[in-house]
Order: structure tokens, then sequence, then C-alpha cells
């Protein structure tokens, strides 16, 4: 394999991580309503689960306020009991024959903290997938040094550059950290 398509995948993988951690990201609570807290809901319509966003409007009308508003009324119902059957959330769906509401509770400073530790928790989570693809990486260039595909000076480079990509996204990810990490501190 080419060090520059070795370079390119290890790129692909750290990215991936990255959207994981963004995605992971989103679904925690922070003190304010979001509609992405409910991404990871899928409801069983039609005879199939689907996500929820795929049936139903999801707004934040209010800070402390989240609405659900199926695009079908006869799935109403369903959508309550998805809400309240994942216990990751644990939220009280309830609803008046139109729209599900759910009304968030304001966080507690434990909560707040105990917030925190999961995005820490998520983001050294992110850190081991990107050292295990430049762990990956420095092995095919190895390999590939061995096998004289490629020279020395070669591999040295296509390190750096693999290193210089790490660098990069550990940056990236640590801004995201905060961002988040300041979001669920501030009442």
């Amino acid at each position: 394999m080419h060090p520059n398509q070795i370079i390119e995948e290890t790129k692909q993988k750290i990215g991936a991580a990255t959207i994981h951690l963004r995605d992971e990201l989103k679904k925690l609570r922070t003190g304010r309503a979001h509609p992405g807290m409910l991404d990871s809901i899928s409801v069983e319509v039609y005879g199939q689960a689907m996500p929820l966003k795929a049936v139903a409007g999801i707004t934040a009308p209010e800070a402390q306020l989240l609405q659900i508003t199926p695009f079908d009324p006869s799935n109403l119902q369903a959508i309550a009991e998805a809400i309240r059957n994942d216990q990751s959330l644990g939220l009280s769906p309830t609803d008046d024959g139109r729209v599900v509401r759910i009304n968030l509770p304001p966080m507690t400073a434990e909560n707040r903290q105990a917030m925190a530790k999961i995005v820490n928790q998520k983001v050294e989570d992110c850190f081991v997938s990107v050292r295990g693809a430049r762990h990956e990486a420095f092995h095919k260039l190895e390999q590939a040094e061995k096998a004289k595909t490629i020279g020395k000076d070669e591999l040295e480079r296509s390190k750096k550059q693999v290193d210089e990509q790490v660098a990069k996204q550990k940056a990236e990810v640590e801004s995201l950290a905060r961002a988040k990490e300041q979001e669920i501190l501030t009442i």
C-alpha cells in the first residue's frame, strides 16, 4: 500500500472518530432543551424501527421544553413510549393527543458535574480510537519499509504526516470538549 493511501485512510478514521464524538456530545444534556438530545431514539411504527426525526418534528420552543409533533397522529403513543423507555435519557414525556411534550427539570450541580465527567470519558474514547488508527498506520508504514516499497526517508516523512493529523485532530477534540463542558457547567 502506498504511503499516501495509508495517510488518507488514517485521516478518514480520525475524522470518523471526531464526527462520532461530535454526535455523542450532542446527545448530552446541558440545561437547555435541544432537539439533538433525542437523536438516539428509535420508534416502532408501521412494523419497523425508525429514527424519531423520521416520524416527527422536534422543536425546543422554550429553554426547558421539547415538543415532538408526529407526522402521523396515530404514532403519538409509540413516540411517547419510545422516549419513556430510553433509560439513558431519563425523560418523562406527556401528550395531549396532538403533540408530545417533555419538560426538562433544571440540572443540579451534581448533574452538571456528572455530565462533565461523561464528556471527558467520551473524549478519552475518541482519543483511544485515534491512537489505534495511528498505531495501525505506523505498522503499515513500517511493513512497507521492510518490504522495500518505501525508503527510510519516506517512512519518517509519512510518520510525521500521520502525527500532524493526530495533533490537528487532538486540538479540535479538545476545543469541542471545552465548549461542551462550558455549556454544561453554565447555569
